[in-house]
């Protein structure tokens, strides 16, 4: 195991939530009601900072993303990958969770609750992408808040950190396939072009940057002079999502003050969602003998979003004001919450889990 991943991985597990993490669910709220307002008050800069687009892909947004991820991004040590093999059962559970259940078993879910159950209580017009909003946010692998949640879980950080340069590494080459196939399924329109060019814009370009200028600051300093640039870059980070969810509710308030259940019915499927994955991947690491403090990362790994990445792809596809990017939203203002509490029902249950008889 080499030094730089040693740190890494030290880092990892001191990682907490921060003041602004910990309540990001307020801050989101906050933002909904900035977005409402604003965006009711003074239509035309909304408008026009909408039409600002290039293939679809709203340009403003693009570079806010840009400054969500990279920084996200820059935490991710890729010479971790040559521990997995140390961790593989815990690997293969997570693996399994995120690319073989989580998006499908979604696609099922908002074909059962939007299509069906929810659907006299939401617009007619927009079912479709609330489905695809859903389908999103399910294909993207929580990337940098793992790490917290890892460590709030008295989580193994190697495995840790093994995991998620794994899951990056998987996301480049299956995350657009997976979305393409599935919205394909639930018969939406599929724009490859713009989906291929959020995958470029959104992944690849991203890590290309953030492992360049990783690597340039553990060349020049170790990882003295890394962490001082993740320091300085993480309120940024949090400042351009918050701007993000602003502009998104500048342009999605009046339909959501015609109809103010959507968020509500929405978050039912993610958070049925969350927690069956999460209680799937606990269930089966302990089946195959997995220790706990590689269980429960696992589970946390396998129920949470990359969010960041879910928004800026709905908003690629489907524009600011499509039921999808509303969709991806609500991903974001359940996560903290939702994922605090496994985190709690995995620290309550290892007595449970570690009596095998």
């Amino acid at each position: 195991m080499s030094q730089q991943c040693n740190l890494t991985a030290q880092r990892a597990s001191g990682a907490r939530l921060g003041f602004f993490e910990r309540h990001l669910s307020l801050w989101v709220l906050a933002c909904i009601g900035t977005g409402i307002g604003l965006g009711h008050a003074f239509p035309a800069p909304f408008q026009a900072i909408g039409a600002l687009e290039f293939e679809r892909v709203n340009l403003p947004v693009a570079l806010l993303i840009w400054l969500m991820i990279i920084p996200m991004l820059l935490k991710i040590d890729f010479g971790a990958l040559g521990q997995v093999r140390e961790h593989w059962k815990g690997i293969g559970v997570t693996l399994f969770i995120n690319w073989a259940v989580k998006p499908f078993s979604m696609a099922l879910l908002g074909w059962i609750f939007v299509r069906h159950l929810f659907a006299a209580w939401l617009p007619a017009e927009q079912i479709d992408s609330y489905v695809a909003g859903l389908i999103i946010l399910a294909a993207a692998p929580c990337t940098a808040m793992v790490f917290v949640w890892s460590n709030l879980s008295d989580g193994e950080p190697h495995f840790t950190l093994s995991q998620v340069a794994l899951n990056d590494l998987i996301m480049i080459f299956a995350f657009a396939p997976i979305v393409g196939f599935l919205l394909g399924l639930s018969s939406i329109v599929v724009p490859w072009e713009t989906l291929i060019l959020s995958v470029v814009l959104f992944i690849v370009i991203p890590v290309i940057l953030a492992q360049g200028w990783r690597r340039h600051l553990i060349h020049s300093g170790g990882n003295a002079a890394l962490q001082p640039v993740l320091t300085r870059l993480q309120p940024l980070s949090l400042l351009a999502l918050l701007t993000t969810l602003v502009l998104l509710f500048g342009f999605q308030g009046e339909a959501i003050l015609a109809q103010p259940l959507v968020i509500a019915l929405l978050a039912v499927p993610i958070l049925i969602q969350v927690y069956c994955n999460a209680g799937l991947a606990y269930w089966l690491s302990r089946t195959l003998g997995v220790a706990h403090n590689v269980a429960a990362p696992s589970a946390l790994i396998g129920a949470s979003n990359f969010f960041e990445l879910a928004v800026a792809t709905a908003i690629g596809l489907f524009g600011f004001e499509s039921g999808a990017a509303l969709a991806t939203v609500v991903g974001v203002l359940v996560e903290v919450p939702v994922m605090l509490s496994v985190v709690k029902i995995t620290q309550r249950t290892k007595g449970w889990y570690e009596d095998k008889r």
